[in-house]
């Protein structure tokens, strides 16, 4: 109580006409983070519903949560590993954080300043999107990314991929991996090859992950077992090795009704197609990879229930988001396979298929409305 009553005591000088009335955005973001607005629509029709985007950003941030704490423990145990060092677990746990705290601060703090200072100048409210960004960006960057780097992606994300369409929700792509792309095709060293997936390894220790492994000549043999790319022991961005993580946190999303189910099904559907056709071709190493191996290698798992899934930028249609998603799967592994520069072909397919939702939920629609026109033009000439 006595926390909200202070906020209500400062709110008038943030409010128009007061002191600080610039800063009201900014006065408005954090206190609706801390309690739910005392607002209520006054006149005309609206939906009663408990579940609003905080809600959901909080849904997905917990989903998050389990990859966040696996991926903190395989840092620490990739590092130690390669050094051949037996430690404890706290120890391993302790390690895991000192990496990884580093690079939450740099996205949060470089994220929201410009957040801040776009809904300032625009005069508008802070929108709670950033959170689940900024919470995805740290889990799908290699542990050891620069974190001058990973500052220059999150500004790109953040002002190319959203603030110059307008925000939260008119985004076109998705800004996480946005951020992504750019450190991809900007520092490609620093996004590939063995020495950026585990942090300070021994020198003679290999730190490739499974696609890095299967395209540079290794085949199947050459790879960790299923059980190991299940559980997420090996080398990988900091969230994305952990199937059994990120299947917790995908389930939990289902459940709550945040993510399409759609979706998730079809992209799968998809990169189990494409891959079985691959497998029939079997001209390569990679080509003769059973599709099951696919699905468990690189960021195709997490891309899937986290990514593929976001409402902005997905279709939105029930038949779009079934075409989107297996467009999504198959284009994946297409670019897995078939152009071996580009081994981690989850975020270019995602960010293709973000550019083209739209246009494939207006065929759907344009599509439903020729067949209602054809049903209406047949009952009138039998009504004749």
């Amino acid at each position: 109580m006595g926390l909200r009553s202070y906020i209500d005591k400062i709110k008038p000088n943030f409010e128009q006409g007061g002191k600080y009335a610039k800063f009201h955005s900014t006065f408005e973001a954090f206190e609706t983070f801390l309690y739910t607005p005392n607002r209520v629509t006054s006149n005309g029709a609206h939906i009663r519903d408990y579940v609003d985007m905080k809600r959901n950003m909080i849904y997905v941030v917990i989903a998050l949560i389990p990859c966040f704490l696996f991926g903190t423990w395989n840092i620490g145990y990739q590092h130690f590993l390669s050094l051949g060092e037996s430690v404890t677990f706290w120890q391993i746990i302790g390690y895991g954080l000192l990496k990884i705290i580093p690079l939450y601060l740099v996205s949060y703090i470089v994220g929201l300043v410009i957040e801040f200072t776009f809904a300032e100048i625009r005069h508008e409210e802070v929108n709670e999107g950033y959170f689940v960004t900024g919470f995805l960006i740290p889990l799908i960057m290699p542990v050891d990314v620069p974190l001058w780097m990973l500052a220059l992606a999150v500004a790109f994300a953040v002002i190319i991929g959203k603030e110059v369409f307008g925000g939260s929700g008119m985004n076109v792509v998705n800004p996480a991996l946005l951020a992504r792309a750019f450190l991809f095709f900007s520092y490609p060293s620093k996004m590939t090859g063995d020495t950026v997936w585990i942090a300070e390894k021994a020198d003679a220790y290999s730190g490739a992950t499974p696609l890095g492994t299967l395209f540079n000549g290794g085949s199947v043999n050459d790879l960790p077992s299923l059980m190991d790319m299940f559980i997420g022991t090996i080398p990988g961005s900091v969230g994305e090795t952990s199937k059994i993580a990120i299947l917790i946190g995908g389930i939990f999303l289902i459940i709550t009704g945040v993510s399409s189910l759609r979706i998730i099904i079809a992209t799968f559907i998809g990169a189990i197609s494409m891959g079985l056709v691959f497998n029939a071709l079997g001209t390569t190493s990679a080509m003769g990879t059973p599709f099951y191996y696919h699905l468990l290698m690189g960021g195709f798992m997490f891309g899937t229930f986290f990514m593929a899934t976001d409402p902005v930028t997905a279709a939105q249609t029930n038949i779009g988001k079934w075409i989107y998603g297996f467009l999504i799967g198959a284009i994946a592994i297409l670019i897995r396979v078939a152009n071996p520069g580009y081994p981690e072909g989850m975020m270019l397919a995602i960010l293709l298929l973000n550019v083209f939702a739209p246009l494939i939920d207006w065929c759907v629609v344009a599509c439903n409305i020729r067949k209602r026109k054809k049903r209406w033009a047949s009952a009138e000439r039998r009504t004749k």
